[in-house]
């Protein structure tokens, strides 16, 4: 009879051990889940900050370039030749999209949600060999500087300065923003870029930025296209 109670004891002490051990494991689970959580969120905070720092030191490299008049209106030449080059190249893969994207803006804007059109973006910037990084410094650039500069032709740009490669690598210290200028400068000098006057306006009156974590301000850029620089050269 001991020998049974006994035996009846230790299973319900195995019982009750074996419930506490179920239970600390779901603990552990919960705690593994809610550290995983906390892991995602620190990380994606961090790239929030480290972007956002990125943005501020774009911005502060941009507005503090000492650029003469005519040396910046030859690199807002190849920042809008640039853009417009995007533009057009995209409107060629999406013919029937041409309506429903008139400007850089609606290609930019709708690309965040539209895979076929953001495929298509990649793909452009592919070609050109740009990223959406140097995206964010030509339109930082152009928001920056464009409602005082002057479009150049290529004529007129080589009768000012024979290299501006080595203006800009020269002047320019900001590594985003001299990448950006440096290959907007080898897409327009490969002959990639479309000039028309006309498709220099609508870049002007519809520029936005990428949209993605990077991004510039939508609205910030739609609103700077209201103030147009002269017509080219």
């Amino acid at each position: 009879m001991n020998n049974e109670t006994t035996l009846i004891s230790l299973k319900e002490a195995i019982k009750r051990v074996d419930h506490k051990l179920q239970f600390l494991e779901a603990q552990f689970k919960e705690l593994d889940f809610t550290k995983n959580n906390l892991t995602q969120k620190f990380e994606h905070h961090s790239k929030t900050l480290a972007s956002q720092a990125a943005q501020d030191e774009l911005w502060t490299a941009v507005l503090a370039l000492k650029f003469t008049s005519v040396e910046l209106n030859i690199l807002y030449s190849y920042v809008i030749e640039v853009l417009i080059c995007l533009h057009t190249h995209v409107l060629e893969k999406l013919p029937d999209l041409v309506r429903g994207l008139p400007t850089l803006a609606s290609v930019l804007r709708r690309k965040v949600k539209n895979k076929r059109i953001r495929v298509v973006w990649e793909s452009v910037l592919e070609e050109c060999g740009l990223q959406e990084g140097d995206i964010t410094a030509l339109c930082t650039f152009f928001i920056a500087h464009g409602y005082k500069a002057e479009h150049y032709s290529a004529r007129v740009r080589q009768m000012y300065i024979r290299d501006v490669t080595f203006m800009i690598t020269n002047m320019v210290k900001n590594q985003a923003l001299q990448d950006g200028l440096l290959k907007a400068v080898q897409v327009i000098e490969k002959g990639k870029a479309v000039t028309a006057p006309e498709e220099q306006r609508e870049v002007e009156s519809g520029l936005t930025a990428p949209g993605n974590g990077a991004a510039l301000d939508v609205r910030r850029l739609e609103r700077r296209g209201s103030a147009l620089p002269p017509q080219q050269r």
